[in-house]
């Protein structure tokens, strides 16, 4: 089964791009990793922002943390629609928060890691999956911030492992890695 894997940095279209690979007239189940934060106006219209450009086939399963994530990817047959995974470094965030890692140096992400890629690479459905590319810029000044970079980074490197298709967008533009 085709996965491809499309990373970008923030604002580049990876998430629009992504969206494009797959039927705008038929069914897609896409796989939301975003987390809702009570108060956030700004994070809220995101989200509204991202459902409104989805075609009225497309439905969308929220899957917030690591089990959900690995369910649905578990779930889905070959003969069913194509999913959508938008996006990683959410998830990736969310993961952290759970594990407790931004406040422990001692805490290891290698197993979550290690269980996304897995259900990735044995998804039977066709599957694009999104995720951010934070290593391309300035070193971050703290701990959690060069953290979540080098965790990002691994989980990247995985996926692109058990990936057919390998895109980054820049400025707009797919650069077809794989």
């Amino acid at each position: 089964m085709v996965r491809t894997l499309v990373l970008g940095g923030a604002r580049s279209g990876k998430s629009a791009h992504a969206e494009g690979l797959l039927p705008g007239d038929g069914p897609v189940t896409y796989l939301a990793t975003a987390r809702r934060h009570p108060d956030d106006a700004d994070w809220d219209a995101r989200i509204a922002a991202h459902v409104d450009r989805r075609p009225p086939s497309w439905s969308t399963v929220e899957v917030p943390d690591t089990a959900s994530l690995v369910g649905a990817l578990a779930s889905a047959r070959a003969d069913g629609p194509p999913l959508l995974l938008d996006d990683v470094a959410t998830w990736l965030a969310g993961a952290m928060d759970d594990a407790g890692a931004w406040a422990s140096a001692g805490v290891s992400m290698v197993d979550a890691r290690a269980r996304l890629v897995g259900a990735v690479a044995g998804c039977a459905a066709r599957l694009v999956v999104v995720s951010a590319e934070v290593g391309l810029g300035v070193v971050p000044s703290t701990r959690s911030g060069r953290l979540f970079r080098d965790e990002l980074g691994a989980v990247n490197a995985s996926l692109a492992e058990v990936c057919s298709e390998v895109l980054l967008l820049v400025a707009g533009l797919p650069l077809r890695l794989r």
